[in-house]
């Protein structure tokens, strides 16, 4: 397990780790390595000015090996020198666990209680507060949790950040936090990525200046992917990387970099699909920032949308990922299980049927909300309804969860204003025997799946934690908004 923390100085610190009823004089110790970056290493405006700069202090990560499966242990992070953190705990990983927890979401963004130069979304906190209480009723059951994009919205005013990781303190501190980037952590038109067919996509300034460069230092996920960028900025990292969690199989995929036929992205989910063990893990979830299929009316996106589905919704379907989540489009929004734009099964209970289902989890907390595409079916209609190949779409804030066993996969919409489920879809598995299931669970049925004989590789879950080694005050007072420009770039 992986936990990273924030210092004020890149002096010599460690991370203190031991199961739960060991002493903590008997607890293990190992060095934690420390990394920064600097203002000249910003690409732009507001990042690279004094408007938005802020030294992001020194980021340590360290290593806690040698843990037992299914295990509670606690751990602290610091120095004699300077001070211990508190004591925070997990649970650890069990590679041969039967049951998978999964708390998902994208587009969470930072709530601070002061005026700042661009609305700050208050409905994250209430995101992060209903995660805490499902965690807490979990008790000795492991988790994980899935960021999927436009974490923070800091945008390239550097203290965002610091209030973003003392939001997610509460869960992330307990429970292995995943990410994966989004236009807001990436996008600006000197990245070296801009294909003629999505050139108003890619070439924009989403980022405010800070082209990658955060969010590859402020987190280390599995793997080592990594592209360089276009200035002195260091590589942006964290593109590409899969593990397995219990039964399921999680993949994350940036949107914001080449994914198509012969590209590294691409040969990775490729390769990555074909090792699979369906026996070990009968779920795949594909996760990646902005959306295959959604109903959104942006129009600027529709290119991408569609060589994402040339490119790489084949693979979705040769190797069964079962679903695909994405954010970006600030709402949730579930598919049925798509083929080339065709719908499967339209029923919320069903067997596998040889296609992933697409939701959109973008409602954690960024409240810009893109219109509804239009039917023409239904003109007259003031509002829209949601195309025939949508089953569930809401403007509700909340996250998804996830319950795996060997035979089935739940996936609920829990919205903030009541913490209760509001959508649910069940999925099971192809390779349990269906004469004992449930008449409800219907569904074309797949040939036969080839089980591939080659295990994937088991990787180390992220835990990330962060500590603040140095005060950061926390004011009160009600927020006064500045006027903004509502555009999601």
């Amino acid at each position: 397990m992986l936990v990273l923390f924030v210092c004020g100085d890149g002096g010599r610190r460690s991370v203190r780790y031991g199961p739960a009823g060991r002493r903590e004089e008997e607890w293990e110790e190992v060095p934690a390595e420390a990394s920064t970056y600097e203002q000249r290493h910003m690409c732009g405006y507001p990042a690279n000015h004094s408007v938005g700069w802020r030294h992001p202090g020194f980021v340590f990560d360290g290593v806690m090996k040698g843990l037992q499966p299914g295990s509670r242990y606690f751990y602290k992070v610091g120095n004699d020198l300077g001070g211990w953190s508190e004591t925070y705990s997990f649970i650890s990983r069990d590679t041969e666990a039967n049951e998978t927890i999964a708390f998902l979401f994208g587009d969470l963004g930072t709530y601070v209680p002061y005026n700042t130069y661009f609305r700050t979304p208050q409905e994250s906190l209430s995101t992060v507060k209903w995660i805490l209480r499902d965690l807490q009723a979990l008790n000795d059951k492991p988790a994980v949790i899935s960021h999927i994009g436009d974490i923070s919205y800091a945008k390239g005013y550097a203290w965002l950040w610091d209030h973003f990781f003392e939001q997610i303190e509460p869960i992330a501190a307990n429970t292995p936090y995943h990410v994966c980037i989004g236009n807001h952590e990436y996008d600006w038109p000197s990245q070296p990525w801009k294909p003629s067919w999505a050139a108003n996509i890619y070439g924009g300034n989403d980022a405010g200046g800070e082209c990658g460069v955060p969010y590859s230092i402020k987190f280390k996920m599995l793997g080592n992917s990594s592209l360089p960028t276009s200035t002195i900025a260091p590589d942006t990292r964290n593109l590409y990387y899969s593990f397995d969690a219990g039964v399921v199989h999680f993949v994350y995929m940036s949107t914001e970099t080449d994914f198509t036929h012969g590209s590294d992205r691409y040969n990775y989910i490729k390769a990555d699909l074909e090792r699979l063990n369906r026996s070990r893990t009968p779920f795949v979830v594909f996760q990646g920032h902005r959306p295959m299929y959604t109903s959104s009316n942006e129009s600027k996106d529709t290119a991408h949308r569609e060589q994402m589905i040339q490119h790489l919704e084949p693979l979705f379907v040769k190797h069964g990922v079962t679903l695909a989540l994405w954010g970006h489009v600030h709402r949730y929004e579930r598919f049925c299980p798509m083929k080339n734009y065709q719908c499967l099964n339209t029923l919320s209970s069903f067997v596998y049927p040889g296609a992933p289902v697409h939701i959109v989890i973008g409602m954690a907390g960024q409240d810009y909300q893109a219109s509804w595409e239009p039917r023409p079916d239904h003109p007259e209609v003031p509002i829209f309804p949601q195309p025939q190949r949508s089953m569930y779409h809401g403007a509700e804030f909340g996250y998804a969860k996830l319950v795996a066993t060997r035979e089935k996969l739940t996936l609920t919409y829990i919205g903030n204003h009541d913490g209760q489920v509001h959508d649910m879809v069940e999925i099971l598995s192809p390779q349990v025997d269906t004469g004992s299931a449930p008449d409800k669970l219907v569904g074309a049925m797949p040939k036969k799946m080839r089980y591939l004989g080659i295990a994937g590789s088991v990787m180390l879950a992220i835990l990330l934690g962060f500590m603040a080694c140095f005060a950061v005050r926390r004011k009160t007072d009600p927020a006064r908004w500045s006027p903004v420009q509502d555009e999601e770039s």
